[in-house]
C-alpha cells in the first residue's frame, strides 16, 4: 500500500532537517590540515539533539580511524578526539549522525595531518604576499607548495566570545597566487605564508596556516578580558567610531571574542604574531604585561578548548618591532620593543617561556610604497622567525636562532673606555656614532649621551667615552626609532643575525665592572 502523499512529504521534511542540522563547525573544510601525532585532532561541530555521531577517516576504502560521539542535548555540539595521526594524507573525513532511525552524512577530502600554525596580529602580519619585494616570483611559485595549505578568517568584531567564526574570507585551500595575494592588506598573509613555507622546506610534511589579523589593532583588541585585568586594564567598552575609519576595533577584547576564541577547540602546533605598532600610541608601558599576559591566557584557553591536545605551553613567536620614522626623535618604538620581551632584552625568559623572537631593526623600508611602518622585506622577517620555531618549537638545540646579547659592561674610566661583551662571537658591519649611547647620571632620569664605537674583538665591541668616563651609570644600543640602514646594524652574530636592542644599568647589576 503506498504511503501517503502527507506522511512522504513530512518525512523527506524530516530529512532534510536533519541533514541541514549537522555539520561540522565551518573552519573545517575540504584541503585542511588537521594536527598530526603525538597530539590528537579535535574536530567538532552541530547536530541534532541527542544524536550518535560518529566520525571515520579513511583513504581510499581503508579506515584509519572511527570515533564516536553523542550530540549535546543543550547546546547542540558534538566533539571527537581523533586518534592520534602520522604525519600525511591525503585523507577523507565522514561525519555520519544517526537519530530515530534516520542517518545523515558529511564529507570533507582532501585532508592531510601536519602541524597546524595560527597567524595573527595587525597589519604588518597582514601584509599579503602581492605587497612585497619579488611579489611576482613568490607568487609564482606557491604551486611549488600544494601541502602548505592556508585558511583567512574574515574581519569581524563581537562584543562576545564566538564559538566558531562569523564570515571566513578564505576557507582552506591549495595555495595559488590568487589566493596569496588577493589585494592589498586582504588575504593571506605574507609573513605566515613564508613563515610556513621554509617550515615545510625543512620538515618536508604538511603545514597548516591560518590567518586572523586586521590592521591598526591593540593587543587590548586581541586580549580576552581575563588577560586584560591582569594588567589592571579596564574592559568596558567605549566606542569611538572615529577610529574605525583610520584603522581597526581599539576595544577591549572584541577581536579575541570573534577571531581567535573561535579557534580554541582546534588542535594546534603553536602561534606566531606580528602587532605593536598600535601600542606605540595606546598603552605602551603596560605592554609589558598586556604581551605576556596575552600569551599566557592564549595558552590556557587553547589547552583547555582542545581537551589537553594543544600544549599548555605551545610556542609562541613573534616579531619585534621594525621601524617608522627616520627623522623624527621619539622612543616610543625602543620602548615597545623592550616591553615586547617583558623588559629581558631576549626571549625565552621567566615572563615568556617557550616563546621566539624575530628582530628586524635594519629591515626599514622608506620607499614602502604602503608607508615605511609597513616594510615590504618580509622574506626575512619569516626567515627569522622560522629559524626560532626550528630551536624553540622543534627541539633543534645547537641552532643559532637569535642575534647576540651583551654579558657582561666594563668601564675603563682611566682610558675612557667602555668593552661590551657580548655570548657569541660578532661581526662588526660598520662603526657607528650614535647607537650606543650612555647615561651620565645618577638620578632616575638619565642624561643620555652617544658614545662612539671604535672597534670590536671577537665577542667585544670597544666604546670610546667622552663624555662622561668617570660618571657612566647605564648604556643602551639601538634605542631609537630608526637605528640604522636597511641590513647595516653595526652588530650581527656570524649567522648574520642582527643584536637586539638593550638597555642596562650599573646599579645592582652584576655583569658591570667599574675600574
Amino acid at each position: 500500500m503506498a504511503a501517503a502523499p502527507g506522511l512522504v512529504l513530512g518525512l523527506l521534511l524530516f530529512l532534510w532537517e536533519a541533514g541541514a542540522q549537522l555539520r561540522f563547525a565551518n573552519y573545517y573544510g575540504d584541503h585542511m590540515v588537521l594536527q598530526k601525532e603525538p597530539s590528537r585532532a579535535v574536530v567538532w561541530g552541530y547536530g541534532i539533539p541527542g544524536a550518535n555521531i560518529s566520525v571515520t577517516v579513511f583513504q581510499t576504502h581503508n579506515v584509519m580511524i572511527k570515533e564516536a560521539a553523542k550530540v549535546h542535548a543543550v547546546t547542540k555540539v558534538w566533539k571527537v578526539l581523533l586518534s592520534p595521526m602520522p604525519q600525511g594524507g591525503p585523507y577523507s573525513l565522514e561525519l555520519r549522525q544517526s537519530y530515530k532511525q534516520e542517518v545523515s552524512n558529511v564529507t570533507l577530502n582532501d585532508v592531510y595531518f601536519g602541524d597546524v600554525w595560527l597567524c595573527s596580529g595587525q597589519s604588518n602580519m597582514e601584509m599579503t604576499v602581492s605587497q612585497i619585494f619579488n611579489a611576482s616570483q613568490e607568487l609564482a611559485e606557491a604551486i611549488q607548495y600544494p601541502l602548505v595549505r592556508v585558511f583567512a578568517a574574515a574581519l569581524v568584531e563581537s562584543d562576545e566570545e564566538l564559538e566558531e567564526l562569523e564570515a571566513i574570507n578564505l576557507q582552506w585551500s591549495v595555495p595559488t597566487a590568487e589566493n596569496l595575494g588577493h589585494g592589498d592588506f586582504s588575504y593571506f598573509s605574507a609573513v605566515c605564508w613564508l613563515f610556513g613555507r621554509h617550515l615545510f622546506d625543512t620538515l618536508q610534511y604538511p603545514i597548516g596556516l591560518i590567518d586572523s589579523t586586521w590592521g591598526g589593532t591593540p593587543i587590548e583588541a586581541w586580549s580576552s578580558k581575563r588577560a586584560l585585568q591582569e594588567c589592571g586594564i579596564s574592559t568596558d567598552l567605549k566606542r569611538n567610531i572615529s577610529l574605525y575609519r583610520i584603522a581597526g576595533p581599539k576595544d577591549s577584547s572584541v577581536l579575541w571574542n570573534s577571531m581567535i576564541h573561535p579557534f580554541i577547540n582546534m588542535t594546534l602546533h603553536g602561534v606566531i604574531w606580528y602587532q605593536g605598532e598600535e601600542n606605540t600610541v595606546m598603552n605602551t608601558d603596560l605592554y609589558n604585561c598586556t604581551f605576556p599576559s596575552l600569551i599566557e591566557d592564549w595558552r590556557k584557553g587553547f589547552h583547555k578548548g582542545s581537551k589537553g591536545q594543544t600544549q599548555r605551553y605551545f610556542p609562541f613567536g613573534f616579531v619585534q618591532l621594525c621601524t617608522n620614522r627616520n627623522v623624527v626623535q621619539n622612543d616610543s618604538f625602543p620602548r615597545i620593543r623592550w616591553h615586547q620581551t617583558a623588559d629581558y632584552g631576549y626571549v625565552p625568559n621567566t615572563k615568556m617561556p617557550n616563546t621566539f623572537m624575530a628582530v628586524t631593526i635594519d629591515l626599514g623600508d622608506e620607499n614602502s610604497p604602503y608607508g615605511s611602518i609597513h616594510p615590504r622585506d618580509k622574506q626575512t622577517v619569516a626567515y627569522r622567525l622560522h629559524l626560532g620555531a626550528l630551536a624553540v618549537a622543534y627541539g633543534k638545540k645547537f641552532l643559532v636562532y637569535q642575534g647576540p646579547y651583551p654579558q657582561m659592561v666594563q668601564v675603563d674610566a682611566d682610558h675612557e673606555l667602555i668593552n661590551v661583551t657580548y655570548n657569541e662571537p660578532i661581526v662588526l658591519r660598520q662603526l657607528d656614532n650614535k647607537i650606543f649611547e650612555a647615561c651620565c647620571s645618577e638620578q632616575e632620569a638619565c642624561k643620555w649621551s652617544p658614545v662612539q664605537l671604535k672597534s670590536s674583538l671577537y665577542q667585544s665591541v670597544f666604546l670610546h667615552n667622552k663624555v662622561c668616563p668617570k660618571a657612566v651609570t647605564g648604556l643602551r644600543y639601538a634605542w631609537t626609532e630608526w637605528p640604522c640602514k636597511y641590513m647595516l646594524c653595526p652588530i650581527y652574530n656570524l649567522q648574520s643575525l642582527p643584536a637586539p636592542p638593550f638597555v642596562t644599568f650599573a646599579k645592582n647589576n652584576p655583569a658591570w665592572t667599574v675600574s
